[in-house]
């Protein structure tokens, strides 16, 4: 006989998520793959990011009803249970309130003032439920002249957290970004703070708050250029194409129209690497001789270079850098990513059973464990799906539940 498997990880933990669009959300979506049972409040109409990204085309043999499926929506909402609620309403606001002080944790993006407003703060909830972990993800931080104003990846974590000013070639305008490109990190950091305050909790009994922001995501993505300017205030030139380093670090375009790019950090790569591309007179030319050289000097080297890969097909360029040692990947398309060998081996993808489309893909969670691995339960639920399931258990009754439908409190998918 196999052993029973294990619970999941948070099998036991109750989540009340009060957030929309995508950062807030994103941390609730782990946490359900991580066996969390999370509630998510909507307001009457729906968290505003429902309908409203890309969805699939009706190329590439998708079943037909995928094309109306909100895909977007479903990949940062699985496994959750939908409430629909009024909290400018007294009542609405108290229903959730009450909700969350039988929770464990609650995850919200919503502006701390408003948060106040609706007795839904850290300080005002925390007194009642000393055990709770408070998690919360804000634009700017809870600090300073800033702290109510309203930020989104777009604006926030590329633009103020200083991203876009680093990327992009030189005397370019500063490029744009995917939706929900500095959301997701910011929603990943937002869990390992959660899951370290409920490890605390485990030892002590208290409860905390948890916090991050976009722009503080940010800075921890640039990072190692954060540490820089910390010491010495200065701004890095935007690096172009035509500017190499150690020996190579740039992208090549191949007679396929593919591009390969390509990075090694050894020098003594150079000589075997312009042999295996059958250029070994770029290996004995003075201006290319070291690194310094080779970045001096780099116009000239990345024309000869972009003339060399012209010369294949990404594809044939495969087995020549291997042979030297090159670190090299083709840029690869969406389509390319979906079907990637390697990624679906290693189980980036996850299969998601619709009851009005039937199974679908969307991505796992971004890390996975031996003994208790993260899986997507279901998916998305509809707007308020939920809300007489868990005000139910909460202890109302039919009728008081009724009489909040009737007066616009509540909602559920056949009172929208």
């Amino acid at each position: 006989m196999h052993p029973d498997p294990a619970p999941e990880a948070l099998a036991d933990v109750r989540v009340v998520e009060i957030a929309n669009w995508v950062a807030g959300p994103t941390a609730g979506a782990v946490l359900a793959d991580l066996g969390a049972d999370v509630v998510k409040v909507e307001p009457l109409g729906g968290d505003g990011m429902r309908g409203k990204l890309r969805q699939p085309s009706r190329r590439g043999g998708a079943p037909q009803a995928l094309v109306d499926l909100d895909v977007p929506f479903q990949l940062e909402n699985r496994g959750k249970r939908s409430i629909a609620v009024d909290l400018a309403d007294p009542r609405g606001a108290a229903l959730v309130r009450r909700l969350v002080l039988g929770a464990d944790v609650v995850v919200t993006n919503l502006l701390p003032q408003r948060l106040e407003r609706f007795g839904l703060g850290p300080d005002q909830l925390r007194a009642a439920a000393p055990r709770l972990v408070y998690a919360l993800l804000t634009g700017h931080g809870t600090a300073g002249p800033e702290a109510d104003r309203t930020g989104f990846d777009a604006t926030t974590f590329f633009g103020r957290g200083a991203i876009m000013s680093l990327v992009g070639e030189p005397d370019a305008p500063p490029p744009a970004f995917r939706y929900g490109q500095g959301d997701h990190p910011t929603g990943w950091a937002l869990v390992a703070g959660i899951l370290a305050a409920l490890r605390v909790r485990d030892r002590t009994g208290e409860g905390q708050v948890v916090e991050t922001s976009l722009l503080r995501a940010a800075a921890w993505t640039i990072g190692c250029d954060v540490a820089v300017a910390l010491v010495d205030r200065a701004q890095p030139r935007k690096r172009s194409r035509s500017e190499p380093i150690s020996p190579i670090n740039t992208r090549y375009r191949c007679r396929d129209g593919a591009w390969l790019t390509l990075s090694a950090q050894d020098q003594a790569i150079w000589g075997s690497f312009c042999r295996a591309i059958g250029a070994p007179e770029l290996a004995g030319d003075e201006r290319y001789a070291t690194v310094g050289d080779r970045f001096r000097h780099g116009p000239e080297l990345v024309a000869a270079l972009d003339a060399v890969f012209a010369r294949r097909t990404a594809a044939e360029w495969a087995g020549p850098l291997d042979a030297c040692g090159m670190v090299w990947a083709a840029v690869a398309t969406l389509p390319d990513l979906v079907d990637d060998p390697q990624a679906r081996a290693n189980g980036v993808f996850a299969a998601v059973a619709h009851p009005a489309v039937g199974t679908f893909e969307t991505l796992a969670a971004p890390f996975t464990l031996s003994g208790t691995p993260p899986r997507v339960t279901s998916p998305a639920p509809a707007v308020g799906e939920h809300t007489r399931e868990v005000f139910l258990a909460l202890g109302l009754s039919d009728d008081e539940l009724d009489g909040l439908f009737a007066d616009g409190v509540v909602g559920e998918p056949d009172r929208q």
